[in-house]
């Protein structure tokens, strides 16, 4: 009988007890009221025994107001109604959990020529190309490592107009970076990728990521492209971007860390291109870039601009006026009426000049008006939405910031629109009431906090930035049906996950939401079916990570940001300040794993910090020093193993794993590692009783990649696919203990793949 069934049945019995008392106390009491009595007194004696059997059924009830919600788990068992699909023998690089967008697409591009060839760009999980045939996205920039992260940061993107297989990209996500962007050139519509001889800072989630665009590809002369930097001016090559050189005397004073923002070519005059110095003004060329001037009287703070077939320019801006058009000469606003948001979204019917769409931006809210007359008049769009992702609600349903905005060359009537959290397609523009359909699959771009895969129940559970968190009901290939938030508490964000290792269908998330500085948790007794917010948490604490007891499950340790670590013993209803701990790392964009609960002992925890490892052996009360390691390292993974006492492991990045078999009092580093980046325990395979170790690090002898040990880390196999080596800031690492080689790795943008290599 599995111990917490066995749990239950005693929780049972004594509630049985205690009910039986009750009834036979009742009855001898009310023996002291005989039937020769008045009426007066059996009726006191029927209402007393009455009262004590309500009583003691309280009582009994309230015995099995824990039980009861765990027997319902075990006896309506989650591996019946929960789906567990996922490929087999899939190399981990290879395919995401079908999770749904979730992170922002700051462009998309169809092909002026080309039907069906779209493209996107998004702020930190770079780009895609449309698969009309299954209606997917396919991720083009995987084959980025590491040490590459940066290049998951979109900053631009430009196709040739002329050839349909030639796509240029500009990647770097932070100006803060040592690391500077770099241009690249594919021949292949993104398969494979050429770096290209031009390295700046460069911003792809940075401000202004939702305007642009900064490259742009001749459409006369496919040889010469122009690219306007964020901080060091204007550039051009004139060989397909082969060599570069900066046009050092490009007039325009944009402000710094935006730059120059917008260039787009006349695709009716060979030559002509006009670029906004962001600040500043537009400026325009009529020899491809050589020679600028400015022009008069021109809005300032474009966010895009676009130029129709009639040669007119048509932009959008942040202040006033938020949509003008150039021709002949003259400026003049063509704003629709709305309210005082900026516009943003832009874009000009290739085959109708004079058919516009423009849509407000950076606001939580769209509005999108069109035009047929040159914006002489415009026509708000009233839009129903057809929406493919059941999780998404509220905000999400609204095209928040809506960044690319495009007509489709190919197709009359068709418009693409992106947003904060995917992309949004009608086939219909003109209709009454525009139809939008949300397409998702393959674009898969949350940020990942923290997992884990009890050994029952469903086979992933996820925290994530933006949109809580999930219970993977639906298996892996499928997009879960809800958040956290539909069967208890919505957070923000859910930092940290826990289970109890003896009694697996309790859970604990914790987290909250920026925006009001609340925090909190929450409790799932039904292996997250249904969650029950912490009676109390200490105000103005954010909590990062969380263990739960292995025996307990209302016994669990928090870590909060820049304030000791907390803990309760009554499943959230009381906290008290842990002993003996230093205060933890700022919050929530940290991903360190410095606590752990022991595998086996309920009472022990163990804490890492500054190459000490803590242990309490009190319940989470007090800690102390165990052990050292020499050597100084800021990143840092702490685990235990399930089911076993004392076992207690350590990945130091590049200072290796380490091994404790006593508790953390004295560690050995395993000597086939050289560097452990993650690490994680799964099922073992078939016929073992050793848990599967996984590490993504590298392996002495076998370079860099994501591994697998079945022997504690003597040898090693690797389960990653080398050509797509998970590059965007893998943060953490998760085996399944239901299934044997099945493993997941979350990261900072390009959301949670998974791998299942027997």
């Amino acid at each position: 009988m599995p111990v917490e069934l066995f749990a239950i049945a005693l929780r049972v019995i004594g509630s049985l007890i205690i009910l039986a008392v009750g009834i036979f106390s009742a009855k001898i009491i009310t023996r002291c009221f005989p039937k020769s009595s008045s009426w007066l007194s059996q009726r006191l004696g029927k209402t007393i025994y009455f009262s004590l059997v309500l009583a003691f059924s309280a009582i009994a009830f309230s015995r099995l107001g824990y039980s009861i919600p765990n027997l319902h788990s075990l006896l309506d068992s989650p591996e019946i109604t929960l789906a567990r699909n996922f490929r087999p023998n899939l190399l981990l690089g290879r395919a995401n959990v079908a999770i749904g967008g979730g992170g922002y697409v700051t462009g998309v591009y169809p092909h002026p020529q080309q039907k069906d060839l779209v493209y996107i760009k998004t702020d930190v999980g770079g780009f895609y190309r449309w698969n009309p045939r299954n209606e997917t996205w396919i991720p083009l920039t995987d084959h980025f490592n590491l040490d590459e992260k940066h290049y998951y940061g979109g900053e631009a993107i430009a196709l040739d107009p002329n050839n349909p297989n030639l796509v240029y990209i500009a990647a770097g996500d932070h100006l803060w970076r040592e690391e500077p962007g770099s241009l690249f050139k594919s021949s292949d519509r993104g398969e494979t990728w050429a770096k290209l001889d031009l390295d700046l800072p460069m911003g792809g989630n940075d401000n202004k990521r939702w305007a642009g665009e900064r490259l742009a590809v001749s459409p006369t002369n496919g040889q010469i492209i122009l690219f306007g930097s964020r901080r060091d001016g204007l550039w051009k090559s004139q060989n397909a971007g082969q060599s570069w050189r900066q046009i050092q005397d490009f007039p325009g004073k944009p402000e710094r860390n935006i730059g120059i923002l917008c260039i787009v070519f006349d695709p009716a005059q060979a030559g002509v291109v006009y670029a906004n110095a962001y600040g500043d003004g537009v400026y325009q060329s009529t020899d491809f870039g050589a020679n600028w001037r400015k022009l008069e009287n021109s809005p300032t703070t474009v966010n895009q601009m676009g130029v129709g077939s009639d040669r007119t320019l048509y932009v959008t801006s942040t202040r006033s006026p938020k949509v003008s058009k150039y021709a002949n000469g003259t400026w003049e606003d063509i704003t629709p009426k709305t309210d005082d948001a900026p516009f943003n979204g832009l874009s000009i019917n290739p085959n109708r000049p004079q058919n516009v769409l423009a849509s407000i931006g950076e606001r939580p809210y769209n509005r999108t008006f069109q035009t047929t007359d040159g914006g002489k008049t415009w026509k708000e769009i009233k839009r129903n939405l057809n929406n493919t992702v059941s999780w998404w609600d509220g905000i999400m349903l609204k095209h928040p910031w809506v960044a690319g905005l495009a007509f489709d060359p190919q197709v009359p009537g068709r418009v693409w629109l992106t947003d904060w959290y995917g992309t949004w397609r009608t086939d219909n523009i003109n209709a009454v009431t525009v139809n939008w359909t949300n397409y998702v699959q393959g674009h898969e771009e949350v940020v990942v906090f923290s997992m884990i895969s009890p050994p029952r129940g469903p086979l992933l559970v996820s925290g994530v930035a933006d949109v809580d968190g999930f219970v993977h009901d639906r298996g892996l290939d499928q997009f879960p049906s809800h958040k956290f938030g539909k069967s208890g508490p919505e957070f923000q964000g859910t930092y940290g996950l826990a289970y109890a290792h003896n009694q697996p269908s309790n859970l604990v998330r914790v987290g909250g939401n920026q925006w009001n500085n609340e925090y909190s948790g929450a409790i799932s007794r039904d292996s997250g079916k249904s969650w029950q917010k912490f009676a109390a948490f200490p105000p103005e604490t954010m909590p990062l990570r969380v263990a739960m007891s292995a025996t307990d499950p209302n016994l669990f340790v928090v870590t909060t940001s820049e304030k000791p670590p907390i803990r309760t013993a009554d499943g959230g209803r009381t906290w008290t300040t842990v002993k003996g701990l230093p205060d933890g790392p700022g919050g929530p964009w940290n991903w360190l794993q410095s606590l752990a609960a022991d595998g086996a002992d309920g009472q022990t925890f163990y804490y890492y910090y500054n190459n000490t490892v803590f242990r309490s052996t009190d319940g989470g009360a007090t800690f102390a020093s165990v052990s050292e390691i020499n050597g100084r390292n800021m990143w840092h993974v702490l685990k235990t193993i399930p089911g076993e006492k004392g076992e207690v492991w350590l990945g130091l990045d590049d200072r290796g794993l380490h091994r404790s078999t006593n508790g953390g009092e004295s560690f050995r580093k395993i000597e086939t590692v050289e560097w452990a980046h993650l690490v994680s325990f799964g099922k073992p395979r078939p016929g073992s009783n050793t848990p599967a170790l996984y590490i993504y690090g590298r392996v002495t002898g076998q370079g860099d990649g994501i591994f697998r040990s079945l022997d504690k880390g003597q040898t090693w196999t690797r389960i990653g696919d080398r050509d797509r080596p998970i590059g965007r800031i893998p943060n953490t690492l998760e085996a399944s203990w239901q299934e044997y080689g099945l493993v997941f790795i979350g990261t900072n943008g390009r959301g949670i793949y998974y791998g299942s290599m027997h």
